[in-house]
């Protein structure tokens, strides 16, 4: 199998597994625990802490630990509301991940006004849009770096120049920005953002709140007091601790990698251009993850071209893969203007670290030809 499913999740790096066995095993105290058990426990704590506040350039203190991104989408968007008593309003975008706009569901159910603004075709957001969204009871926006499905990157600064004019706070999901373009919080010019282990070599099930330090957010699960009172419960050591390591390897190899990914992106793109003549590829004209390419052949069924690729050998998806098993466009694809039939041909490819030439060559070649055989299938007979 060749796996070009990266945003989906990316497979944990071997160094990763070899770090966090001994928290199984050797140091599998409670980090609470004064013991020495637990002081072991808590030393890969707090040095997993320091390797992520590292990643994004901030104090350790201002990196909470979650069980993922979703989580800390959850508790940005929960714990600023709360503080408003769920009175006031909400800016999103009509393209964020469902941990942001359920929450945001939730949220107006509640009595917050909510606005989902607009993208263009590109998928980028409305900046005008976005200024005369702001009213004087908005007191949080929150807008992703770069979208899970298509890739495209939002002007992040420019969003955070407007909520900062505007007195209003600035959340951003940056899940899936982290590791693959250099990326610190004050670089956003966001209050808050999310990460997720899982998205860069680290193991599933943890992820992290980055908060500013001006913030002092509610605790949205209660109890013993971990994680300064932000979020109780015993920490997830082993996550924890593959979550620093996996930090640090990225943190190394960052320009590096993003510059191998575009060009392997380029070429796959290229060659899918000039076989497939009716190829559309979304956000081409504007800046993108470079692991990422989303595109469609108009006519075909995605998640039919994913199972006939499944089956030849390569893991693609047909978008997000919190969505996958849909029978219509995605929220995404909708919002930039692709409803019918163009929309639910899309497929996204996102590559990885060890994705190689060769695999995109193989990969090019497979996909070219399921697409000439589902044509001709599809094609009405002459009589």
């Amino acid at each position: 199998m060749i796996y070009l499913d990266h945003n989906a999740t990316s497979p944990v790096r071997l160094e990763v597994i070899d770090g966090l066995i001994p928290y199984f095993r050797d140091f599998s105290g409670n980090p609470s625990s004064v013991h020495g058990a637990g002081r072991g426990a808590r030393k890969g704590l707090d040095e997993a802490r320091r390797s992520v506040a590292k990643l994004v350039d901030v104090h350790a203190s201002q990196v909470i630990f979650t069980s993922g991104g979703t989580e800390a989408n959850n508790m940005a968007l929960m714990g600023v509301a709360s503080q408003f008593d769920f009175k006031g309003h909400i800016v999103t975008s009509s393209i964020e991940h469902p941990s942001v706009l359920q929450m945001c569901d939730l949220l107006e159910s509640r009595g917050v006004a909510v606005t989902k603004i607009a993208v263009d075709s590109n998928g980028v957001v409305d900046l005008k849009a976005l200024s005369a969204a702001l009213t004087p009871e908005t007191f949080l926006v929150s807008i992703m770096h770069a979208n899970n499905e298509t890739g495209v990157v939002q002007p992040v600064a420019e969003i955070a120049k407007i909520c900062r004019s505007a007195k209003v706070l600035f959340h951003s999901d940056t899940v899936q920005s982290v590791a693959k373009l250099p990326l610190t919080l004050a670089g956003t010019g966001a209050d808050m953002i999310s990460i997720s282990a899982h998205k860069f070599g680290g193991p599933k099930g943890v992820g992290a709140l980055v908060v500013d330090n001006h913030l002092n957010l509610p605790g949205m699960l209660l109890g013993g007091g971990q994680e300064r009172g932000r979020r109780a419960g015993t920490e997830n050591i082993p996550g924890i601790v593959g979550f620093g390591i996996a930090a640090d390897l990225v943190a190394a190899e960052q320009g590096e990698l993003a510059g191998k990914l575009l060009a392997l992106r380029n070429q796959l793109e290229s060659k899918l251009s000039k076989a497939l003549s009716e190829l559309i590829v979304f956000g081409d004209k504007v800046e993108r993850l470079p692991n990422t390419t989303a595109f469609a052949v108009s006519g075909l069924d995605g998640e039919t071209l994913v199972m006939h690729m499944d089956m030849a050998g390569f893991a693609i998806s047909a978008g997000s893969a919190c969505g996958s098993g849909r029978t219509k466009a995605s929220h995404v694809l909708v919002a930039m203007g692709y409803e019918g039939a163009v929309g639910q041909s899309a497929v996204r490819i996102s590559l990885g670290r060890d994705s190689a030439s060769e695999e995109v060559d193989l990969f090019v070649r497979a996909f070219v030809r399921t697409v000439k055989n589902l044509q001709k299938m599809s094609a009405p007979l002459a009589i």
